[in-house]
């Protein structure tokens, strides 16, 4: 399952874009087998389980030209990479506590040739700045990622959805959500037919700010 998976939901994409897509299974099939930063399950469906995954955030979201958006626990790159494909005008900065992830993260960034991604290497706390959105796959439990995020969201929305948090999360979520009333999940067997991403979800947390 190549590219032309991502090319079926996504058909407005451009020449370069396709390009840079199609070199994604090249460049992280060669990282990691030097740095092994998905499992070899994995590697073999990248588009599937890591590509198209992703960008379930860009069918609930589209960001505009100038944001600013941070991907936290980015591990080999993901959702950011495949999102700062798709939005070439936003700024993405993506961040790891683990070294060798960052690592494969720049190569893979530097040979897609990207200039919309800033990398750290550092927990999210330590990291300068507010962000429109922040966006995960499934690094912890929700509180927990409140609680690491907590500051790093712009209190100002210049998109319709307010800012907020845009998680990717699969199976019963019901326990984990349950303290937040402003919480929205969809599901992301709306929007693919493929048999993974039947338990799966995005879930969108809205900042909340006391008055």
């Amino acid at each position: 399952m190549k590219a032309e998976l991502i090319f079926k939901y996504f058909t407005t994409l451009t020449a370069e874009q396709k390009e840079q897509f199609a070199k994604l299974e090249v460049l992280y099939k060669d990282w990691n087998q030097k740095i092994n930063v998905v499992s070899r399950k994995d590697i073999d469906e990248l588009y599937l389980r890591h590509v198209l995954h992703s960008l379930g955030i860009a069918q609930i979201q589209l960001f505009n030209e100038g944001a600013e958006i941070l991907d936290v626990g980015t591990g080999g790159g993901f959702p950011g990479v495949p999102l700062a494909i798709m939005f070439p005008n936003v700024k993405f900065t993506l961040v790891d506590a683990i070294g060798k992830k960052i690592k494969v993260v720049n190569e893979v960034v530097e040979g897609l040739g990207l200039e919309n991604v800033e990398t750290y290497h550092a927990r999210v706390e330590e990291i300068p700045g507010q962000f429109d959105f922040i966006v995960s796959r499934a690094v912890a439990a929700m509180p927990t990622f409140v609680h690491w995020t907590k500051g790093k969201i712009k209190k100002d929305s210049a998109h319709q959805r307010k800012n907020g948090i845009l998680y990717l999360k699969g199976g019963d979520l019901t326990e984990e959500l349950k303290g937040y009333e402003t919480v929205q999940t969809f599901d992301l067997n709306e929007y693919f037919e493929e048999d993974f991403f039947e338990t799966k979800k995005v879930v969108y947390l809205p900042q909340k700010y006391k008055g």
